[in-house]
């Protein structure tokens, strides 16, 4: 139960509340209890009349009187039963809301070298299935066992008092089905914690089958993945199915035990009732009704121990999740202004992950206001500089400063609320295009919107569309082409107005027309704008007041345009060959 006690914090959050239910379920028993005794007072009666004790015409008051008195208590009971499932129900929805709030809020905050690490299916089952199972022990778990502890402290004693001999018999089950249950939830504990792992794989496999049913489809994979599928699905029903092996032991033998209480109650009472030592049988049919009243919270005992061995297994995988340190931890409290000179410092990063250094010792400096394009062939450490830069990670040797302050000492918040970055794979919403450009500012005007479509040269093709910016875009932005896509994206980071823009190579998939076209009103978006641009074509970087080259990590050329055109190396190799290719 170790791992459950992170759930303390709600519990003392919903204190209140739960009392609240703790004395309406003890309410809803002790109405309960009114039955058995008054179906014991109505046999004795009977007797009473047949014996000529008591005359026809007042056991039949009596016994109206008693009938009056089991139906009004069935339903008080009924009316505090409801009560009971309404207050701890709701508080066990409001700690799943509290806790999938605490769990998404820590996915927010926690660095991209973790997503790397980690599968979407298995992070998407941990924040669905893993709480859900959770709420099942904050909710109907704590309700019935509270409900079942109620009934056993109520009924046992009064059983005592009743016939004590009687009771002592009809007891002897419960320690015996108090051990079966603990040796058998200690097998649940291990079963459920393989099932829950089991259902991260399959979010996991099902994911990425359909993230990636594009390439499954060109590359005719269905036959494969319905092969992979089948097996994963037959590996799921024998995990599942041993649990399920051992969760059916539980109710069979719970009603075995039942069984053999209530022939105590019948053989050990009746020997009693002849001996002269009970009064009544209708002692014995209210042992009788005791016994069953006990036997649904004895038999869900099972049940709730399987519920709390699954909670157990799931909280276990999720504070395994929240004990996982952010590695960009935000120590500034105060708001910093950024300004946009960039400086880096003798800067060596290696990925954690691959233990790739993807720079070696660079140094450069920006001034506020400038646009510097990198160039350099794939894997030569471009697009790591704007990672830094927006801090998605931290450098592993050298400092970066922004306005002369290193980026740990800036407000992170502060930091990216001040760049707008367009990634080199350009990522969209399932929701409107207007929407999807409005990410970048919230409060922006529809004229705003259209203004930043019109300089990311987008707007005529979202004007054809028939919902034009209404119109809902699929997954990942599907709907779209590329092109069309970099430049929603460019709109959006132009909609946020910064301080400095981060451009990783956004135009790839547009034509040269376009880009001119793009570059010209980026030119005068950015002007005062300190901007980053990544690039593999001369046409990108050419109006740039400074190029910087870089290969296997390290800077091999920096300078204009005209600099760099004029000396041999690989800047001036790439601008001829992509003349080349124009002509």
């Amino acid at each position: 139960m170790k791992e459950l006690k992170h759930l303390n914090k709600y519990f003392k959050k919903y204190w209140l509340k739960l009392l609240l239910g703790v004395v309406i379920t003890v309410i809803a028993r002790v109405f309960s209890l009114v039955m058995p005794s008054y179906v014991s007072k109505s046999i004795k009666t009977a007797e009473d009349a047949l014996g000529d004790i008591i005359s026809n015409e007042v056991a039949k008051e009596q016994l109206f009187e008693y009938i009056l008195i089991i139906v009004g208590a069935a339903l008080l009971s009924a009316l505090f039963t409801f009560l009971m499932r309404q207050t701890i129900i709701n508080v066990s929805r409001y700690i799943e809301f509290d806790l999938k709030n605490e769990v998404f809020d820590h996915y927010q905050r926690l660095h991209l070298a973790f997503y790397k690490k980690n599968r979407i299916g298995d992070l998407m089952n941990r924040i669905s299935e893993d709480i859900n199972q959770v709420r099942m022990y904050v909710g109907p778990a704590i309700m019935y066992g509270m409900n079942t502890l109620t009934t056993f402290v109520c009924i046992i004693p009064l059983m005592f008092i009743k016939a004590p001999t009687l009771a002592a018999y009809t007891l002897i089950p419960l320690p015996i089905l108090s051990v079966l249950i603990y040796q058998i939830s200690k097998i649940i504990h291990k079963r459920s914690t393989k099932v829950q792992e089991f259902l991260s794989s399959l979010s996991t496999f099902t994911q990425e089958s359909f993230s990636g049913v594009a390439v499954i489809k060109a590359y005719t994979l269905e036959p494969q993945i319905n092969t992979e599928l089948e097996d994963l699905a037959e590996e799921g029903k024998n995990t599942s199915m041993n649990l399920a092996k051992v969760n059916a032991w539980f109710f069979p033998l719970m009603i075995l035990l039942i069984g053999i209480s209530n022939i105590f109650v019948i053989y050990i009472g009746g020997k009693q009732y002849i001996d002269g030592k009970i009064d009544s049988i209708g002692v014995i049919a209210e042992f009788i009704l005791y016994v069953n009243m006990l036997t649904w919270p004895v038999a869900i005992v099972g049940w709730l121990t399987s519920i709390i061995q699954r909670a157990e297994a799931s909280q276990k995988r999720i504070n395994e999740f929240l004990k996982e340190e952010p590695a960009i931890k935000n120590e500034v409290i105060q708001t910093t202004p950024i300004n946009g000179n960039i400086e880096f410092k003798n800067v060596t990063f290696t990925y954690d992950d691959t233990n790739i250094t993807a720079l070696k010792n660079i140094s450069f400096q920006i001034k506020a206001g400038e646009t510097v394009a990198f160039l350099g062939k794939t894997g030569s450490g471009k697009s790591t500089i704007l990672d830094l830069v927006a801090r998605l990670y931290d450098v592993t040797s050298g400092e970066i400063l922004i306005d002369g302050t290193p980026l740990q000492k800036l407000n992170l918040n502060s930091l990216r609320s001040s760049i707008g970055a367009v990634p080199q794979d350009a990522f969209l919403f399932s929701d409107t295009i207007e929407n999807n450009i409005r990410f970048g500012n919230e409060n922006a005007s529809f004229e705003e919107i259209t203004s930043v479509a019109k300089k990311a040269v987008v707007h005529e093709n979202i004007d054809g569309f028939s919902k034009k910016y209404d119109t809902i875009l699929g997954e990942r932005g599907i709907t779209l082409s590329g092109g069309q896509k970099q430049r929603v994206s460019i709109a959006r980071a132009l909609l946020k107005n910064p301080r400095i823009y981060l451009f990783d190579d956004c135009l790839s998939a547009v034509d040269t027309e376009t880009e001119e076209e793009i570059l010209n009103n980026l030119k005068q978006v950015s002007e005062n704008r300190t901007t980053l641009i990544v690039s593999h074509r001369v046409s990108s970087a050419k109006n740039a007041d400074k190029i910087i080259v870089l290969e296997n990590g390290k800077i091999i050329q920096e300078g204009s345009h005209e600099q760099l055109n004029n000396i041999e190396g690989y800047y001036k190799e790439l601008y001829l060959n992509q003349l080349s290719e124009k002509e």
